[in-house]
């Protein structure tokens, strides 16, 4: 998103849920809004269920022609994304409050997040529209949802034989968390980053080398859900292309080396009604949902803690969505990493300001959702926790006391060991079965693709299967 958009933008009210031949026409066309930008192309983008961005550079004399709903995709060819060859067209209906200028990625040029539409409706296999859906339904129990996302990354290179090292040669360190050298060394592609961010009025506020050699994490503030998850995506786009404009590849594969700490996608949640926070405890005096439950000090609401119990009751199929890889699972099932620590949690626990726990509870107004990795979609993570979560507040589940520094009670479910286990825990969730969309039959889609994707991989004979069993018997 932008802050700098003049003249101010005001979109049509539902714009994504009309048929493409029923589009109003905003007060200000995206066409007015590009050339107040001097935007001479467009990336009309959407993600498919992976995450890849899928975009059209269109020139801004056919911006009235994106507005319009004449930009079609061929949805198989595009991804992950519910549809076949014989299907008809996915049609890119632009979010005009999404448009966000990067003069700074090539002069001349923004993004348009897209919601993805067929036979004039939103189609509901595409994550922007299913997040829009999960915050309606949110919405209509008078609340509004607000995340942080933090997102860490690795900056690499490819070696002539395949395997990958750290673009800067001198960071080698076992224990290189916030190195002012190393910060220093790559000062120009921290700051263009922080300056990108901060030219969109996102409010970077932070940049820091993390707990791996060759692993950086740039933050900025929280927003409205939508916003947040629509910034990640451009971040990660950001990342990519001004990285490799200096010779480096910026991945987010949660696991790149195996003795390193991986990637993680935190996510900082909290619930409002308007402009009053939800999560906070109130004096007690009303039964309104906000007296501190129990007495369990981390001054939340009744309504935060069942919030966190559909978290915890719901964790192993959210993992499917959070931890969406084969090698997502190389993280969360890391003992250790050359640090010390993994900074991954194997248990569904929560607790205070505690690092080690599935959920952190930093201060009464949020939680941290900490599970999570660098492969996943924002849009699906945040549409299937806020799920979880209302379904735990609808039942009002209680997730019992909090859990002690680095403890978690008996009873607290494992995380899965593998991607297979997660489509396995999906599978057997019918919440969040049907938390895409309010559809169990997408789903089922994306869990056998995830079990397909588990499959093709392990299908593939390993060098450690070499090294194990070639003279083994």
């Amino acid at each position: 998103m932008t802050s700098v958009a003049t003249p101010a933008v005001t979109p049509s009210a539902g714009l994504a849920g009309r048929a493409n031949d029923a589009l109003s026409q905003p007060a200000i066309s995206l066409a007015d809004i590009a050339r107040a930008h001097d935007v001479r192309f467009l990336l009309a983008t959407f993600v498919d269920m992976t995450g890849k961005p899928c975009a059209k550079l269109v020139p801004v004399e056919a911006a009235d022609e994106l507005e319009s709903g004449a930009m079609g995709f061929a949805g198989y060819a595009a991804g992950l994304i519910g549809q076949q060859p014989q299907d008809a067209d996915l049609i890119a209906v632009p979010d005009l409050s999404s448009f966000t200028p990067v003069p700074f990625i090539k002069e001349g040029l923004a993004i348009i997040h897209c919601d993805p539409h067929v036979n004039g409706r939103p189609w509901p296999y595409a994550p922007r529209v299913i997040l829009k859906n999960a915050l309606a339904r949110l919405d209509r129990k008078g609340m509004q949802a607000k995340v942080g996302a933090e997102v860490e990354y690795f900056l690499v290179k490819k070696n002539d034989d395949g395997t990958l090292s750290t673009a800067d040669d001198k960071d080698d360190s076992p224990r290189p968390c916030y190195d002012a050298r190393g910060v220093t060394r790559m000062y120009e592609h921290l700051t263009s980053i922080s300056d990108a961010m901060n030219s969109l009025g996102w409010g970077n506020y932070a940049n820091d080398h993390e707990d791996a050699a060759g692993q950086f994490e740039q933050n900025f503030n929280y927003a409205d859900a939508l916003t947040t998850a629509d910034r990640v995506v451009s971040l990660r786009y950001i990342l990519n292309i001004l990285a490799e404009q200096r010779g480096m590849t910026a991945t987010f594969m949660p696991k790149p080396f195996t003795d390193r700490t991986g990637t993680g996608l935190h996510f900082h949640l909290s619930l409002w009604s308007g402009a009053d926070a939800l999560f906070p405890a109130g004096d007690g005096k009303a039964d309104d949902g906000k007296a501190d439950d129990g007495g369990r000090g981390l001054g939340l609401s009744r309504l935060a803690y069942s919030f966190i119990g559909g978290i915890l009751d719901h964790a192993p199929a959210l993992q499917a969505f959070l931890a969406p890889t084969v090698n997502s699972y190389k993280r969360t099932g890391a003992t250790t990493s050359s640090s010390g620590a993994t900074w991954s949690p194997r248990k569904a626990s929560f607790g205070g300001n505690d690092r080690t726990h599935m959920i952190r509870v930093p201060d009464n107004k949020r939680i941290e959702l900490r599970s999570g990795d660098g492969s996943a979609n924002p849009y699906l993570a945040i549409a299937t926790a806020i799920a979880a979560g209302l379904d735990g507040v609808e039942k009002s589940i209680d997730p019992g006391l909090p859990s002690g520094p680095g403890e978690s009670k008996p009873d607290a479910h494992f995380l899965p060991a593998t991607l297979l286990h997660a489509v396995e825990a999906l599978r057997k969730d019918p919440v969040i079965l049907a938390s895409l969309s309010g559809d169990p039959e997408i789903g089922a889609y994306y869990a056998t693709a995830k079990e397909e994707e588990f499959l093709s991989w392990h299908n593939q004979v390993s060098d450690w299967e070499i090294r194990t069993y070639l003279t083994s018997i």
